[in-house]
């Protein structure tokens, strides 16, 4: 089974070389960055949990919010 590398820069003078800057260059390939950020991810989750509940006073909006679950569920499983 033959492997997949993905190469992806992040434009550090020190981590380049001419010979993979000029192959990066002449390689047709569609951008697949993920979007890494977990924190901003939480926060979206989090605003839309509590724009779909609506809730009406602040127990309620303790029930929709749910921190502990939002925060195993970005962090790395030991």
């Amino acid at each position: 089974m033959p492997l997949k590398w993905v190469f992806q820069q992040n434009n550090d003078p020190k981590h380049t070389s001419k010979q993979v800057t000029s192959w990066l260059q002449t390689k047709k390939s569609p951008a697949q960055s993920l979007d890494l950020n977990l924190i901003e991810n939480l926060w979206c989750d989090l605003k839309n949990s509590v724009f779909d509940a609506k809730p009406k006073n602040t127990e309620n909006l303790w029930n929709v919010v749910q921190c502990q679950m939002l925060v195993d569920s970005c962090s790395p499983q030991r």
